[in-house]
């Protein structure tokens, strides 16, 4: 894969790009225009990557003089992040006067393109014209979200957070790659993600530390996998995936809601959500002024969302739930698949600090017929989805030959 860099200030944010490209399992080299090396050196770059950063072809110490052709012709897809308003009237208009506009016209892989600019530059109807101009000619863009820039205005023109970049990116990836993993082709996912909060008064909540990184990485996994997905999703901290429907809500009451909504049209449901299990049961209408004696809440339990799914699914469902423990997790995450009736329960161990709204994770897989527990390493949470789904693809054609077996008599 190919990482090219123009000279913007979002450069920085290709650090992130980079680094979570290879988590993904991705070999990346990366290139940069000369702009580019005004922000950010080659050898930070090249220190992460291990690879020689390709900035002229000419540069004496250039291990390739034709670089722009065998670089273009290797990868499997070119991702330019940050792209100036400057890089894209370049590529839409065919010139190629530096590394990266030569590698553009000369690659055969599909392009990714995250533009960076400011929002009068971006809204420019030149610059909107390039960008149709590059959609018209198969390049994919990653359009810039809106914000706070640089220079202090507000709007659109930031480079899009490196979590969608990647997300996009890797989806894309595997579209073009062979289909041997659309094995839930015809599954239709129903996912929560991210934590629940519920009001005490118009300011305060009760919530809890889950990111929903877990949650949405599910997600994109599956929808890598050829299933139609969508995810009721409460608080998070991290972007979702790209070309995923999401649902979002706030109290465990709305999530319940959602998800009895769509759970109809579901064949699986993955709850990954941390459900606050608790919430006021009177809300005050205003602010709860501070009191030296302190403040009595009266708590009352939420739904259980994860239970009704299971207690009434259909026979071709299958319930898969989550169990974060800080001790006896194995222990607690089967009483809890058992209690709860679930086809399987993924356990994970949350009591050190690092485990929430980090991006690794180690996990747990049980099932109710089977005595074995599954042991997850720790690695990426991208990963650790697929290896999730992995198991259940195998619980679905479990279930299907059981389904089938002739009875006996």
């Amino acid at each position: 894969m190919a990482l090219a860099v123009t000279g913007g200030i979002a450069a920085y944010k290709s650090i992130e790009v980079l680094r979570l490209l290879q988590r993904a399992g991705c070999d990346v080299r990366v290139a940069m225009t000369r702009h580019a090396c005004e922000f950010i050196k080659p050898l930070t770059f090249r220190a992460l990557s291990g690879a020689y950063v390709i900035v002229d072809d000419y540069a004496a110490d250039n291990p390739d003089p034709i670089a722009h052709i065998t670089y273009s012709q290797s990868v499997e897809l070119f991702i330019i992040a940050p792209a100036t308003a400057n890089t894209l009237a370049k590529l839409a208009n065919g010139v190629a006067d530096d590394f990266v506009t030569s590698t553009y016209l000369a690659c055969r892989a599909p392009v990714v393109v995250a533009p960076a600019m400011n929002t009068t530059m971006w809204q420019h109807p030149a610059t909107q014209r390039n960008i149709e101009k590059l959609r018209a000619d198969g390049v994919h863009i990653i359009e810039p979200d809106a914000g706070e820039m640089a220079c202090g205005t507000i709007g659109p023109g930031r480079l899009s957070e490196p979590e969608r970049i990647v997300s996009l990116a890797l989806a894309l990836l595997n579209k073009e790659q062979s289909s041997d993993q659309n094995d839930l082709s015809g599954e239709v996912i129903l996912i929560t993600a991210g934590a629940t909060r519920e009001a005490i008064d118009p300011v305060r909540f009760i919530s809890n530390r889950s990111s929903g990184r877990m949650g949405f990485a599910l997600a994109e996994a599956a929808h890598r996998r050829a299933a139609r997905v969508k995810v009721v999703a409460g608080a998070t901290t991290v972007p979702p995936p790209g070309e995923v429907e999401v649902i979002n809500v706030s109290s465990a009451q709305q999530m319940h809601d959602a998800v009895t909504r769509e759970i109809a049209g579901a064949t699986i449901f993955i709850a990954a959500a941390a459900v606050s299990d608790y919430r006021a049961k009177q809300i005050a209408g205003a602010k709860i002024k501070k009191s030296s004696a302190g403040m009595t809440l009266e708590l009352e339990r939420t739904p259980d969302i994860l239970r009704e799914v299971a207690a009434s699914k259909h026979p071709d469902q299958l319930v898969v739930g989550f169990a974060a423990e800080t001790n006896d997790l194995v222990d607690n995450a089967r009483e809890k698949m058992t209690d709860k009736r679930l086809d399987m329960i993924v356990g994970n161990d949350v009591s050190a600090d690092q485990v929430f709204d980090s991006e690794e994770n180690r996990v747990i897989i049980l099932t109710p017929h089977s005595p074995d527990m599954i042991e997850l390493p720790l690695e990426s949470k991208a990963g650790i989805a697929h290896k999730i789904l992995d198991e259940i693809v195998k619980l679905r054609q479990t279930s299907a030959r059981s389904a089938s077996a002739p009875m006996k008599s």
